[in-house]
């Protein structure tokens, strides 16, 4: 394909406000630092981070922090051609506790509605959807409408060219319950070629949860690649073409386990891209989550390679 970015991200943005003091209950806070935030935003700086081409397309308010969001992503490389406000609803922004080494709590202010879910069909560049060689988006991004109908329309233009990732992205705050998201994520499922998720996105995704199971499952569904992620145990990644490849964690002492989901996904877009072989990309995938992980923000602790690779040099 002739593409126009290496990978086009879609889906939730906002700000992050994380405290600059761990292990106290947010009440106590007393001081506290502004990040770029949302799984995909994090996903496309995991990707400029590592050198690829990327571009994010969401939505902000209009006010300051939709202006921030715009200056934060130029400064990590992302275009943000697509990245327009919405006059009615604020930028949301995230809290979260810090609980090491791993109790993180979150707090979404995306009320009445976030602007990300104000993503509309009739604004996409599906050329552009089409000729990106990865392709992500996320679960949230099925939640309400219009971002429901505009995520599916993307998705069915883009007609599984190259590599399209469904995060599963499960967040339970933004649905009635597993079974109002579960034919959502099957639709999107049909028109994927990865899905990559957590043992409880798997579930809410398949209806089982045992790893390999989740994995098939998921296979079934239409996928090529299942990523199954499985905390302490690791990852486990299943090609419908029979390979496997089950990668340990790579410990760290975790700081803020937040975000690094992000930089694993960013990670493994780009090991997608350089056609490394399905262990060698969890292995460096997990290392990107573990350095995030070792780090206090989510956006601004994407490593770039370099960093990867001194740190893999060191395990």
């Amino acid at each position: 394909m002739n593409a126009s970015f290496d990978v086009i991200t879609m889906g939730r943005t906002g700000v992050d406000i994380y405290p600059l003091q761990t292990g106290i209950p947010l009440e106590k806070v007393e001081s506290f630092g502004k990040f770029l935030g949302g799984s995909a935003t994090n996903v496309a700086v995991a990707t400029a981070r590592l050198g690829r081409s990327t571009a994010l397309i969401t939505r902000t308010g209009q006010d300051p922090f939709g202006r921030y969001v715009h200056e934060a992503l130029k400064g990590f490389g992302v275009d943000d051609r697509w990245v327009s406000p919405v006059a009615d609803h604020p930028t949301p922004v995230t809290f979260c506790e810090i609980f090491p080494p791993d109790d993180f709590p979150l707090y979404f202010y995306r009320r009445p509605k976030a602007p990300d879910l104000e993503i509309r069909t009739e604004e996409l560049d599906l050329d552009a959807i089409r000729s990106t060689l990865v392709f992500w988006i996320t679960g949230t991004g099925l939640s309400e409408e219009p971002s429901r109908s505009a995520t599916l329309a993307a998705l069915e233009a883009r007609a599984k060219r190259g590599i399209t990732v469904f995060d599963l992205d499960w967040r339970p705050m933004f649905w009635k319950n597993p079974d109002e998201a579960r034919p959502y994520y099957a639709e999107a499922l049909r028109h994927t070629t990865v899905a990559v998720g957590n043992l409880d996105e798997c579930e809410v995704a398949t209806g089982v949860r045992e790893p390999r199971a989740c994995a098939q499952a998921l296979l079934h569904a239409g996928v090529e690649l299942a990523v199954v992620k499985q905390g302490p145990k690791g990852v486990l990644a299943v090609h419908r073409d029979g390979t496997v490849a089950e990668v340990p964690p790579t410990p760290v002492e975790v700081v803020n386990g937040l975000g690094a989901g992000d930089a694993f996904g960013g990670s493994l877009c780009h090991g997608l891209l350089a056609g490394w072989n399905l262990e060698q990309i969890m292995r460096y995938a997990n290392a990107a989550g573990a350095l995030v992980a070792s780090r206090l923000a989510c956006s601004s602790a994407m490593p770039t390679q370099n960093e990867l690779r001194d740190f893999l040099a060191r395990r």
